[in-house]
Order: C-alpha cells, then sequence, then structure tokens
C-alpha cells in the first residue's frame, strides 16, 4: 500500500512540474508576444512621424524622406509577420493545453469507468458467495444430520439385537 502511495505522489509531482514548465512557457510566449506587438507599435509610431517629416525644399518630402518612411513600414510589416509566427506558437501552446486536458479528462473517465466495472465484479461475486454459502452450510448441515440419523439408527439396530440375545441368553 505505501509503495502504491508513493508512486502516486512520484506521478502527481511530475504531472505538476511539467504542467508548471508548460504553463512557465506559455507565459514566456505572451511575454514575447507583448513584447512584438509593444515593438509594433513604437515602429508605427516612427512610421507616423516619418510621413509627417518633409526635409525638402517648400515643405516637401524627398526621395530620402520617402525611402526611410518605407523602410519603417518594412520594418512594421517584419514585425507583423514575427508577430503572427508568434501568435501561432502561442495557439500552439493552448491547444496543447487543451488536449492534454481532454486526454486528463478522459483518462479519468476510463479510470472510473474501470472502478465501476471492478466494483461491479466483486459485488456479483460476493453475491454468488453468500448465495454459495448458503446453500453450501444447508447442504453440509443435511448431511451430518442424515449421517447421525443413520448412526443414530444403526446404534439403535445393534443395540436392539443385542438387547434381544440378552433377553433369549437370560430366559
Amino acid at each position: 500500500m505505501k509503495k502504491y502511495i508513493s508512486l502516486l505522489s512520484v506521478l502527481l509531482l511530475n504531472f505538476t512540474a511539467f504542467a508548471q514548465q508548460d504553463t512557465m512557457a506559455y507565459s514566456a510566449q505572451r511575454v514575447k508576444v507583448n513584447s512584438l506587438l509593444a515593438e509594433r507599435s513604437a515602429r508605427f509610431g516612427q512610421y507616423d512621424e516619418s510621413l509627417n517629416k518633409r526635409t525638402g525644399i517648400f515643405g516637401w518630402q524627398t526621395k530620402r524622406d520617402i525611402k526611410n518612411s518605407n523602410e519603417i513600414l518594412r520594418q512594421v510589416v517584419l514585425t507583423d509577420n514575427n508577430i503572427f509566427k508568434e501568435l501561432k506558437v502561442l495557439m500552439d501552446y493552448k491547444d496543447l493545453q487543451n488536449q492534454q486536458k481532454v486526454a486528463v479528462a478522459d483518462n479519468s473517465e476510463a479510470r472510473i469507468e474501470n472502478y465501476r466495472r471492478t466494483i461491479k465484479k466483486l459485488q456479483d461475486q460476493n453475491e454468488q458467495l453468500k448465495q454459495t454459502s448458503k446453500s453450501g452450510g444447508k447442504n453440509l448441515s443435511n448431511y451430518i444430520i442424515a449421517f447421525l440419523v443413520l448412526v443414530m439408527a444403526g446404534g439403535f439396530y445393534f443395540f436392539n439385537k443385542k438387547l434381544k440375545r440378552y433377553e433369549k441368553a437370560s430366559v
């Protein structure tokens, strides 16, 4: 019994450690996505500023201003792509967590069903043993009573025979 309890406790500790690792990985991934979102916001702010920047003659934008704006916009798009990749990883973590919960629930349901079957089987066996013991006890007592009746009848017969011999011998 102690072995089973210690084995169960080790399994539970490992499961909680795995769950904590998974939760920590999920949290780290969320932090990464949040930092990418903050970076995107900062870059988009830079892009907005670059659109208003006009260093040319008469307040016009130069090719350099437009190239700079396009480069910032390209960085925003690259950051968006990274965000999508990291969100996919985050969603995969969430799906994995959901799959684990479903697996644990299915495993628990299967174990409970097995316990129910075992309990039902043991109850049926117990009922059979009770019926066997009741009928077996009656059969044994019937045999004992029959044996005692036969012994008494045999004893009466032999005693009666001896009694008749003594009566013949004494007459």
